[in-house]
Order: C-alpha cells, then sequence, then structure tokens
C-alpha cells in the first residue's frame, strides 16, 4: 500500500469492513514480485471483497457482488461482470459508510447461506 491518500482511505475502508464483519480475517495474497504485499483479502465464511490501490483510486471487489442488494448503489465499477462488483474510490470522494457496511453484512450472510 502507498503512503499517501490512498493509505489513508484504505484505513478508512478496513474500519468499515470490520464494522460490518467483526470476525473478518485479513490476508495478503496473491503476492509477487511487481506486487511484495500482495492484495488485502477479508474473509468470512468464504472471500468477501479484495482491497486494491491504484494511481486513482482504492478500489474495494466484492467477491459475489453481483448477487448483492445495492440499493443506495455503492458499486461504482464492475457493473457488467458475471460475479463480482467493485466500489471505486478517489481520494475527494464520499462512500456512503453505512450503505457499504449494509453491503458487507449482505456479502456475509450470502457466504453464510451457501
Amino acid at each position: 500500500m502507498s503512503a499517501d491518500w490512498r493509505a489513508e482511505r484504505a484505513d478508512e475502508i478496513r474500519g468499515l469492513i470490520r464494522r460490518g464483519a467483526p470476525d473478518v480475517v485479513e490476508e495478503a495474497k496473491w503476492v509477487k514480485p511487481s506486487n511484495p504485499d500482495g492484495v488485502p483479502t477479508f474473509s468470512s465464511s468464504g472471500l468477501l471483497c479484495t482491497l486494491e490501490t491504484y494511481k486513482d483510486k482504492v478500489k474495494v471487489t466484492f467477491a459475489k457482488g453481483a448477487s448483492l442488494p445495492d440499493p443506495a448503489h455503492v458499486f461504482n465499477a464492475s457493473l457488467t461482470a458475471g460475479t463480482r462488483r467493485a466500489v471505486d474510490v478517489g481520494e475527494n470522494d464520499v462512500l456512503d459508510a453505512d450503505a457499504f457496511v449494509e453491503l458487507i453484512r449482505a456479502a456475509v450472510a450470502l457466504n453464510e447461506a451457501k
């Protein structure tokens, strides 16, 4: 993770993930030479989401996002993907924290229902 605004946004999002899934397990996966820190993944009864930083955004990709209710329209990326959905957050974007937490809770419930 970078040490600028993206790290702050990632920490904010981590807190929201933990608020929605207090027992969530965070692990680094897919470590490779081009990404030595790997990709932070969050699991609870299965994979919930990943958290990645890019030059202009922080991206949270929900593994089963296409199956989750999103009445507040938090998802704003990967909207046509068959299974996943993502939330891209820029430096000055406003993230609806309560709606995001509800997506996390819905993702946990979906995993537990399998």
